[in-house]
Parts: C-alpha cells; sequence; structure tokens
C-alpha cells in the first residue's frame, strides 16, 4: 500500500511540473513574434518623422483604422498626444512579454525635450498571421536622458 501511495504522489508531482512548465512557456513571446514587433515599431516611427500618414496608418489594426477613419486623423492625433513617439530623439527595445493577456513590446523613448517615457505597444495578430499595433500607453519616467 506504501508504494501505491508513494508512486501516485511521485506521479502526480511530475503531472503539476508538466503542467506548469507548459503554462509558463504559453505565456512567453516567441522571439520571431518579439523581432516582428520591432520591425513593426521601427517602421512606423520612421514613417512618422518623414510625415507619411498613409504608411504609419497601416501598422494598426483594422479596428483603429476605423476609430480614425483616415491616415490624417490618426497622424494628426499621434501629432498631439504621442509626441515622444511621434518626433523621438532615440529609442531602444525593451522586453516582449504578455502584459493582461496581450502581445506587449516595451521600449523605452527619450522624446523631443529629453524626458524618458516607457511606450507600451500592444499586438494583435491578424487572421493572415501579419501582427498589427492594437494600442501604446505612454508612461512618462522619472529623470531625463542624458
Amino acid at each position: 500500500m506504501r508504494k501505491i501511495g508513494t508512486l501516485f504522489i511521485a506521479t502526480f508531482f511530475s503531472l503539476v511540473c508538466v503542467i506548469v512548465a507548459v503554462a509558463a512557456s504559453a505565456d512567453e513571446i516567441a522571439n520571431e513574434d518579439a523581432a516582428a514587433f520591432q520591425e513593426i515599431i521601427t517602421s512606423q516611427i520612421k514613417a512618422f518623422q518623414v510625415d507619411n500618414a498613409d504608411a504609419a496608418f497601416a501598422f494598426a489594426t483594422p479596428k483603429l483604422q476605423e476609430i480614425f477613419r483616415s491616415p490624417e486623423n490618426f497622424i494628426s492625433m499621434v501629432k498631439q498626444g504621442y509626441a515622444p513617439v511621434y518626433r523621438p530623439k532615440s529609442f531602444e527595445f525593451g522586453p516582449a512579454e504578455l502584459k493582461n493577456g496581450q502581445p506587449t513590446q516595451i521600449v523605452t523613448i527619450v522624446g523631443p525635450k529629453g524626458t524618458l517615457w516607457a511606450a507600451l505597444y500592444t499586438f494583435e495578430q491578424q487572421s493572415n498571421g501579419n501582427w498589427r499595433i492594437s494600442g501604446v500607453y505612454l508612461v512618462k519616467r522619472p529623470g531625463a536622458a542624458t
């Protein structure tokens, strides 16, 4: 009887370890997806820097495109509310991770006035497998850039 109990406990413990390992790996962002996020963000920022509203708008999800209705409306909103993204002095990628279940790329941005920002870019995978930006959340960080 004792061997059966020990075997049961060992099997149960092994099963729990496998479940935890699978759950942990499900929360990770694949390297190729993180690379895609960084390429998309870089391309959109480059489009903003030359005021290419059409190119910048193309990186947004269909839902965002529906909300803003035109590239001109979209870039106007970015100019007014997202100056650090619109005209960054510099930016550096941090980790890509799931935040509240959404794939998120963290970016440190030095804004046009030298202010440090954390930009959290959220992404949505489209039916064709491509990623698009579903939102950007800016958080001012203490200190100034050097």
